[in-house]
């Protein structure tokens, strides 16, 4: 194929690609910022409630041994999802807790509800048991990865 001539072709390409890129950014934003999409915010912790959080004033929150939370802090029934250590910590029943990675398998967002007995992705609407992480509903076909995390004396930390 001949080259185009100056001008016409290559500004037409330069277009095409500037639009192209515009797309591109504009679907990668939409899927990877959508971690506070549906307005949840902190929300009763009791009945099954969630409360969506950053952390939650622990001793040393972050990485590897670092306090989530206390135990009392858990809904029983519910479950808290800790933001910026991407976990989700769940008591299904007084006295168990189970701790997940927040990321949706479907399409890696953060996960951002815990009501109703599920694990909420805002994304795409995927729903997943606060028991064990199974799909409870799809798109997501795998279950979110099991977290590693410590009970001592009340409090839940990483590990």
């Amino acid at each position: 194929m001949a080259p185009a001539p100056a001008g016409r072709g290559a500004g037409r390409r330069a277009v095409v690609a500037a639009v192209g890129a515009a797309g591109l950014t504009a679907a990668l934003a939409a899927c990877g910022g959508m971690s506070d999409a549906g307005g949840s915010g902190a929300k009763n912790a009791e009945g099954g409630g969630s409360q969506d959080a950053g952390g939650s004033g622990g001793e040393a929150g972050g990485g590897a041994g670092g306090t989530l939370a206390k135990t009392t802090e858990i809904p029983s029934g519910g479950g808290k999802i800790f933001k910026a250590e991407k976990v989700v910590v769940t008591q299904p029943k007084e006295g168990e807790i189970k701790a997940f990675s927040a990321v949706c398998p479907h399409a890696g967002c953060v996960v951002n509800e815990v009501a109703g007995g599920t694990i909420n992705c805002p994304c795409h609407g995927s729903k997943f048991d606060i028991t064990d992480g199974s799909v409870k509903h799809g798109p997501a076909t795998k279950p979110l990865e099991p977290a590693k995390v410590n009970v001592k004396d009340g409090s839940v930390t990483l590990g």
